[in-house]
């Protein structure tokens, strides 16, 4: 504002409109100020509420010809102080922040003694000579109360700065680190980045400043500035390296090349040592502070030296003498700092040693001997020990390396920047416990460096080094890594780096920063979350995550970890290639069994389905991808526990909608589809699903796709329709299986390289209703037989599936053995199956040894009509042939191929043996084939083959067995053969008490048979009432 002339040259009223432009002036400036914006604020209202009386002083003023001079002395104080403030208000909007901060305490004074100063000048306007209205007087007398208690302070933080600065110099404080604290709390409380370079361009202003206002001759305000550009200067930030670097040369040159020893005035006359921390006593003498405390503390109160009585209570620092011994003692540790260094290059290692030992005392003594070192170039000679062979060598280096870094940035650049040197590092981490322990510390001080921390995770080998170390039983080398490795996860290739070495954190701490905002998905018909921050963060990281080979341990900790809630979000992101990595990670993840029951439990598979039945052409890699993670779900669903339900493809609109893909897919889709079936009809409450699937025409379907191209998709529709024929209505399976699905069937069989398709087009065979003599026809017709039985006999069966094949083949067997079709039963004998069926009685499962046993009851069932009379020779005994043997149980010729004969087949004792297999069925068909031995008029043979085979005792035993229906069949043949004298006496005793137990337990049929064995052996008469 133009200087305000005198009231006699221009108008009141112009005056006064010139103070009201200053007003608005400074208000509109204050709202710009960079620091003390609430106390501007304050005054900026005080100045607003004034204008209403400014304007009125000027319409007053107009009316009088000249001012009366208490108005005039009103105008003139307002014109001053309104100049000051708008001016003040200006420069803060223009001074650097570090500036203003420092000045903080001015500011908010010179605002107080404004604000003040204006209300005192309002409160000498004669009010009443103005003609005001009554409300903007009353709010003229608040207005000048409220500016009379004004008071204005800068704020805590910025107080709190002041303190400790003003402390500091004082003190003569001139550490680094407490520089460097300053300088932190400055741009926090000033609002700029802790960046260096940020600091370091306000620290410059803020030098500039003062060096304007030494040239306004402001004597006062620059010493106090150049005082704490001192303290602050020995900051990192204050100076750049190469301004440190010249500052120290030319101290060093001037120093020469020799210690100096201390002058006689550095030692304490108490303890004879150089003083740390001198105080002077009230008698003139200088004291090492603790040698004197001592002193006074056992009882003495006179000088040491003088032996003049003292004021125990006066011990003065003295800091010119303290400040000469520092001094001194910094001359002397540059010239030995200097010295050191030829001595590393000496090669003699134990001078090595003792040297470096020498520089790790020094860095741990001084923080400004660590800085000599920097300044006197040692980083290159330390990284270089680095390569030694010697391990103490790079022990004591990686130490004093971490000494160095030690929170200084200049020194962890300049340190990053030596050749070679993050990787010398790196290489430690993989040698002997001590020195990785030491080398992660290094790093992990290196990281906290945003230039350098870039630089550590390119290094080859480095985070997988890391990882391991991590997972180390070293626990403070264990937390150093983890603590380096989330430093280091702030570049994405670093965090992808970290996945490939088993570590996920980061990646999941990406995948998990989803926000709560909702988003429509392209091909999802539910809202789904939006991912928030960095989607192209998200998609890389979901991508590596989907083309990742992943161990089960690595697929299980992504899920303890918390990988499903956000792959599942990312399923249905708006970037259709995102989506389909998050499926192809979930498929991936889900393939390991825990993984599936969890997304089971959360019911993850639902949102899946409805991304499979959407017609999505533009990314068929999608619904392959979630065909796949359902089957896999589907698969670990067997681990589920008893009391957990499936929660999926439980309604009949689920499974038909999904089982129609089968035909409107492509194979990939398809394969995964059966399988998904195929592994829920094999949980142990899977009946539901079979005769869902029967309801839905699923037989239809798969025998259509027996003959499918894709030998996969063949496979599984094999193994799915053997699974939905095991337990199923045999007329349908008659109905639906014709010539050409047989002849497919057996084709498998002859030509597929799939052992669990053979077993399967085995098992729907082995499952086809005997009844049906077509089938068995066509069977014959297509060389089923044959072909059977030679791959029964085929040595070459091995693995896994072995069993199952034998099962299978051997069940398929059984059709062609039925006593009903006797030329049928004739085409098996002579293809050798009898003897095939006797062998596996002994080497077989239990369902192999029970359809082998059943099959030899059905030849067995035919042997009395096959076995031929024994011809009577007649003539001279020297001239016939020799007599034909009889069967033992037939009384006629028998054979294995001609009459089935089971003995013939030596079958008896295998099956024999088989009664006392803890399967009840295979004990059961073992017993029917024997029961055939003792039909009818073969009572007494065949009882008598059994008891010499040492059968009977184990039919007995079997009356203690827990199923009824193989005790009631035991019963039948132990009825007949008590019915012969001799085995009630041989083995009558041993049948009372199962005999008499059942007749105390059962009712109905099965205790009337046992009370008529019990009749035979004479236990109960035959009119007991148990008949």
């Amino acid at each position: 504002m133009a200087a305000i002339a005198n009231a006699s040259i221009v108008p009141a009223s112009e005056l006064i409109s010139r103070i009201v432009e200053a007003v608005f002036e400074t208000i509109h400036a204050a709202r710009d100020v960079l620091l003390e914006r609430q106390s501007f604020a304050e005054l900026s209202s005080y100045l607003e509420r004034m204008v209403p009386l400014l304007h009125e002083m000027a319409r007053s003023s107009r009316s009088r010809p000249e001012p009366s001079a208490a108005l005039a002395t009103v105008i003139d104080i307002l014109a001053r102080e309104v100049k000051a403030a708008k001016t003040l208000t200006l420069d803060c909007c223009q001074r650097s922040k570090l500036y203003l901060l420092l000045n903080c305490r001015r500011v908010v004074h010179r605002l107080e003694s404004t604000t003040k100063e204006i209300g005192r000048a309002l409160s000498l306007l004669p009010l009443a000579s103005l003609d005001l209205s009554s409300a903007v007087a009353d709010d003229v007398r608040q207005l000048i109360e409220a500016m009379a208690r004004a008071e204005f302070r800068a704020a805590v933080a910025e107080e709190e700065i002041i303190d400790k600065i003003e402390t500091a110099i004082q003190q003569r404080n001139s550490d680094r680190s407490y520089a460097n604290s300053l300088l932190s709390l400055i741009a926090d409380a000033v609002g700029i980045s802790n960046d260096r370079s940020e600091i370091k361009k306000e620290f410059d202003e803020f030098k500039n400043e003062v060096a304007e206002a030494k040239m306004r001759k402001d004597i006062a305000e620059a010493i106090q500035m150049d005082q704490i550009i001192a303290l602050l200067g020995r900051a990192d930030a204050a100076l750049s390296f190469k301004e440190k670097e010249v500052k120290y040369y030319t101290k060093r040159n001037s120093l020469g090349s020799q210690p100096l020893e201390p002058l006689q005035s550095f030692y304490c006359p108490i303890t004879r040592d150089v003083m740390e921390d001198p105080v002077e006593t009230s008698s003139g003498q200088t004291f090492e502070r603790s040698a004197i405390e001592k002193w006074f503390a056992d009882g003495n109160t006179n000088c040491p030296l003088t032996m003049i009585p003292l004021n125990t209570e006066v011990l003065r620092p003295n800091i010119t003498l303290r400040k000469s011994i520092e001094e001194w003692k910094e001359r002397n540790t540059i010239i030995i700092i200097s010295s050191i260094k030829s001595r590393l290059d000496s090669g003699d290692e134990k001078e090595v040693l003792e040297s470096l030992s020498q520089l790790q005392e020094l860095c741990e003594e001084k923080e400004s001997n660590r800085e000599c070192i920097m300044l006197e170039n040692y980083l290159p000679i330390l990284v270089g020990l680095l390569r030694q062979s010697n391990s103490m060598i790079r022990n004591r280096a990686l130490s004093i390396l971490c000494l160095l870094a030690k929170d200084n940035d200049d020194h962890k650049e300049k340190m990053a920047e030596v050749g070679n040197a993050i990787e010398s590092i790196v290489k430690s981490l993989a040698r002997r416990v001590e020195e990785c322990k030491l080398a992660v510390a290094l790093l992990l001080e290196l990281s906290k460096n945003n230039y350098v921390r870039s630089y550590i995770g390119k290094v080859q080998g480095c985070i997988l080094l890391l990882v391991t170390t991590s997972n180390s039983d070293n626990n403070q080398a264990a937390s150093n890594a983890t603590e380096l490795l989330e430093n280091l996860s702030f570049l994405d290739e670093n965090v992808v780096q970290m996945a490939k070495a088993n570590y996920f954190k980061p990646l999941l701490e990406r995948l998990r920063s989803v926000s709560s905002g909702m988003s429509a998905s392209p091909f999802a018909n539910t809202q789904r979350f939006r991912s928030s921050g960095s989607d192209d963060v998200k998609k890389n990281m979901v991508k590596t995550l989907a083309e990742m080979e992943l161990t089960d341990h690595s697929k299980a900790t992504l899920f303890e970890d918390g990988a499903l809630e956000p792959l599942l979000q990312l399923v249905s992101h708006s970037d259709v290639h995102t989506g389909t990595m998050a499926v192809k990670a979930l498929q991936k993840l889900s393939s390991f069994h825990q993984n599936g029951l969890q997304m089971i439990r959360a019911r993850a598979v639902h949102p899946l389905l409805d991304l499979l039945h959407l017609h999505i052409t533009s990314s068929p890699s999608l619904r392959e991808q979630v065909a796949a993670t359902i089957m896999n779900i589907a698969i670990s669903a067997r681990h589920l526990g008893p009391d957990e339900t499936l929660g999926f493809l439980e309604s009949d609109d689920e499974i038909s909608r999904l089982f129609s893909l089968i035909i409107l897919t492509g194979p990939n889709i398809q394969q995964s589809i059966l399988q998904t079936f195929y592994a829920l009809c094999q949980l142990q409450l899977a009946g539901d699903m079979r005769a869902k699937l029967r309801q839905f025409s699923a037989i239809q379907v798969l025998i259509t796709h027996c003959e499918n191209s894709d030998l996969r998709v063949r496979a599984n529709a094999v193994k799915l329709l053997h699974c939905l024929m095991e337990g199923g209505d045999e007329n349908i399976s008659a109905e639906h299986v014709g010539q050409g699905c047989l002849e497919t069937l057996l084709s498998i069989i002859r030509t597929s390289k799939n052992d669990e398709e053979v077993a399967a087009a085995l098992g729907i065979i082995s499952n086809l209703p005997t009844g049906y003599t077509q089938i068995t026809q066509w069977l014959l017709d297509a060389e089923a037989l044959p072909l059977i039985v030679r791959y029964l006999t085929n040595g070459r069966l091995s693995g896994p599936l072995k069993s199952q094949l034998i099962e299978n083949a051997v069940g398929a067997l059984c059709r062609f053995t039925i006593s009903s079709n006797l030329e049928c039963q004739k085409r098996a004998a002579e293809a050798g199956v009898i003897p095939l069926l006797v062998r596996l009685l002994g080497s077989g499962t239990a369902l192999t040894k029970r359809h082998a046993a059943i099959s030899l009851a059905q030849f067995s069932e035919s042997s009395p009509g096959l076995s031929r009379p024994v011809e009577r020779h007649g003539g001279f005994l020297c001239c016939s042939a020799p007599p034909e043997i009889g069967c033992r149980v037939h009384m006629g010729v028998c054979s294995v191929e001609g009459s089935f004969c089971l003995l013939e087949a030596d079958a008896v004792g295998p099956l024999v043996r088989m009664l006392g297999e803890p399967d009840p069925s295979v004990s059961d068909a073992a017993l029917r084939a024997l029961s055939t031995l003792i039909d009818a008029e073969r009572l007494q043979s065949g009882s008598k083959v059994l008891s010499e085979m040492n059968g009977i005792a184990p039919i007995i035993k079997l009356l203690s067995s827990q199923s009824s229906e193989l005790q009631e069949k035991a019963l039948h043949v132990l009825e007949r053969i008590f019915r012969l004298e001799e085995y009630k006496r041989m083995h009558g005793v041993s049948a009372q008490m199962p005999l008499v137990d059942i007749t105390q337990r059962r009712s109905g049929s099965t205790k009337a048979l046992a009370a008529r064995i019990l009749a035979h052996l004479n236990v109960l008469h035959d009119q007991s009432s148990y008949f």
